[in-house]
């Protein structure tokens, strides 16, 4: 038999816990613990568990290590097949965890399975972070089935088909524990932000697929850490998705890349400044200077992942999403 272990990552979210945690401990199967690692918080967290979760087991961190570096901390301590990572905002109705679990008993080939993700303050809306699963175009922006950019679609089951995709959520990202390890885990240099579609995308190079099962739902609340509009968050999708891109993509891609991204990042800065935001422009800035001060070590990881590949990755929009949003093109529908 398969095990299976709910691992949430926490940090400062007391009042997370409070609100979303009853629904995890009490939708876990017989037998699947559940598990809250602690990224270093200050707030009462630790007592918040101890005192109203006794069944969950904690692991205590002395700092914060980011959403990735936490995360392979966490699973270092945990002995399952199978890592259910869950964000501290999600809820989860009684039984979402079984399709999850049958899809990955029944295709071995498969490294990381996510349910669809549903707004928790509007369920009648997909959640931005996920949706029905993921994929990116050319040019590395990150899509959903049900969430082009800014748009996020009503959900009247028109993505309901299990498939494969392109990268799943973080928020509840349900994977085999061999392969995470055998991959090195997240890349704990992102700290946040765009670790999970890095992962699935060397997953894909070793060969796995990733995939999406619309039977199993979760309730995700969404900007927990950072809002949408926070410049860290800009900082961190900007940079850490220049590094994806650096790493991962094949030679063709990546030359497109580094010709068209500057000019489109150089625009996004510019429209934060006609908005006033001037630390949002600051932060797109800081994150290519980041992304050049890396260049070394990412040269060495794109040498690594490109050597020992088995596939390409499949699920990569061959237009440009952006384009395609401009144009009025504002829902998945058929594109992939």
């Amino acid at each position: 038999m398969s095990t299976a272990k709910i691992v949430i990552l926490n940090w400062n979210g007391a009042h997370h816990l409070r609100r979303f945690l009853p629904s995890v401990v009490a939708a876990a199967p017989a037998g699947v613990e559940v598990i809250v690692a602690d990224n270093g918080s200050t707030d009462d967290s630790v007592e918040v568990i101890a005192r109203e979760f006794p069944t969950v087991r904690v692991l205590r961190f002395d700092a914060n290590y980011g959403f990735a570096g936490g995360y392979n901390r966490a699973l270092e301590q945990v002995e399952a097949d199978y890592f259910i990572l869950l964000n501290s905002d999600v809820e989860t109705p009684a039984g979402w965890l079984g399709p999850i679990l049958e899809c990955l008993d029944a295709h071995p080939d498969v490294a990381v399975v996510s349910p669809k993700l549903i707004a928790w303050s509007d369920r009648s809306k997909f959640e931005y972070a996920g949706a029905s699963g993921g994929f990116i175009d050319f040019l590395g922006y990150p899509f959903c089935r049900g969430r082009i950019l800014q748009r996020v679609e009503t959900d009247c089951g028109q993505y309901d088909d299990a498939r494969d995709v392109f990268w799943v959520s973080g928020a509840a990202f349900c994977c085999r524990a061999d392969v995470f390890r055998a991959l090195g885990g997240f890349d704990a240099d992102l700290f946040a932000h765009m670790e999970e579609i890095d992962l699935c995308w060397r997953m894909q190079l070793s060969g796995y697929r990733v995939r999406v099962v619309p039977e199993s739902k979760v309730y995700h609340l969404g900007g927990g850490t950072l809002t949408t509009d926070s410049p860290r968050k800009v900082f961190f999708n900007h940079r850490n998705n220049l590094a994806m891109l650096y790493k991962c993509a094949p030679p063709v891609q990546r030359a497109v890349v580094a010709v068209v991204r500057p000019g489109l990042d150089l625009l996004a800065a510019l429209s934060y400044l006609v908005q006033g935001r001037v630390d949002n422009f600051c932060a797109v800035f800081r994150a290519w200077h980041d992304f050049f001060r890396w260049h070394g070590a990412l040269g060495r990881k794109r040498r690594a992942i490109r050597c020992a590949r088995k596939a390409e990755a499949a699920g990569i929009y061959r237009g440009s999403v952006v384009l395609r949003y401009l144009f009025g093109r504002r829902t998945f529908g058929r594109m992939m």
